[in-house]
């Protein structure tokens, strides 16, 4: 958890907030070297066919890559900041 006045968890959303697949990866790598708690990510298995947000949603594979990419960086994080 980032120090702060209340001591709670920041949950980023890079998905809402770029609102763009081609920009989530980088907010969800900068979120995690920000020191986030969590991530939400929206996951579709036919993202154009999602019922809202179909711009936004990812492939569980692109889910499984990013996670594959933020474990080692998440993993630095941790021990830097330990």
């Amino acid at each position: 958890m980032l120090p702060g006045l209340l001591n709670l968890p920041i949950i980023m959303d890079p998905t809402h907030s770029t609102g763009r697949i081609s920009l989530t990866d980088p907010m969800h790598m900068a979120a995690v070297a920000a020191g986030a708690d969590g991530l939400i990510i929206e996951v579709h298995h036919r993202p154009m066919e999602a019922l809202c947000n179909a711009d936004q949603a990812l492939t569980p594979d692109m889910f499984d890559t990013i996670v594959r990419r933020l474990r080692p960086l998440r993993s630095f994080m941790d021990q830097w900041q330990s």
